[in-house]
């Protein structure tokens, strides 16, 4: 099953902001998973009605660590601030320092703001969540575009990565939590720049376009 960039714009738009008048969209998944692009698409629908932020929680981690640190970073400069009507700042991660900047980056509240990055849609999130997004690909898929992207040196520093991932998720259970569960590796001919895959086969979301919460998965990888 299909569903489009526009009609999930719509959808935003037509519920209610809970991060004091921001509309805040979690888009969540493993690394490697197609998660970015997916919010790269969705927020350029976004744009063309709305003012939209995009932020990246790569950009706030501890390197390789500390999976979800991101949150009280980004809850302290930015998400309590717009909470309260005014603008936030944050300082990015440096990866090649590794460290955090020293540089403050000023931040208005916009209309709609997408968080994209693992834990974007987890239990710490969901009180102020507009909509939430889980992107979903195999393993090897995901390990393959990683050391493609970032280089065989760093295979290891992945498969700690997505050892962190795998526990994070079994005790989350993200997926049954969801608004949309997404194929981030579609099988299914569709045109990816205005439409994306709903699924993968045999995983629910609790409130799916089609409205199927009986069975949530588990967290772990399952072959499709």
């Amino acid at each position: 099953m299909q569903g489009t960039y526009r009609e999930l714009a719509e959808l935003v738009l037509a519920r209610p902001a809970r991060l004091g008048a921001v509309r805040l969209v979690g888009i969540d998944g493993r690394a490697g998973s197609g998660k970015t692009t997916f919010a790269r698409r969705l927020a350029a629908e976004l744009g063309a009605r709305r003012r939209v932020a995009v932020l990246h929680t790569d950009d706030y981690l501890d390197g390789w660590s500390k999976l979800l640190i991101w949150q009280q970073r980004l809850r302290e400069w930015v998400f309590e601030p717009f909470r309260r009507g005014e603008a936030g700042a944050y300082r990015r991660y440096d990866w090649a320092r590794e460290r955090l900047g020293d540089e403050w980056t000023s931040i208005e509240p916009p209309d709609v703001l997408v968080v994209e990055g693992v834990g974007s849609a987890s239990v710490g999130m969901r009180p102020d969540l507009t909509l939430s997004v889980l992107v979903h690909a195999p393993r090897e898929l995901r390990l393959r575009r990683g050391v493609g992207r970032d280089g065989e040196a760093l295979r290891e520093e992945w498969m700690r990565w997505m050892a962190s991932e795998d526990g994070h998720f079994a005790e989350d259970r993200t997926p049954a939590a969801v608004d949309v569960l997404v194929d981030g590796d579609p099988a299914e001919p569709h045109d990816p720049e205005i439409e994306y895959v709903i699924g993968p086969s045999g995983w629910t979301a609790g409130a799916t376009l089609e409205d199927d919460p009986e069975k949530g998965p588990d967290g772990e990888e399952r072959s499709g």
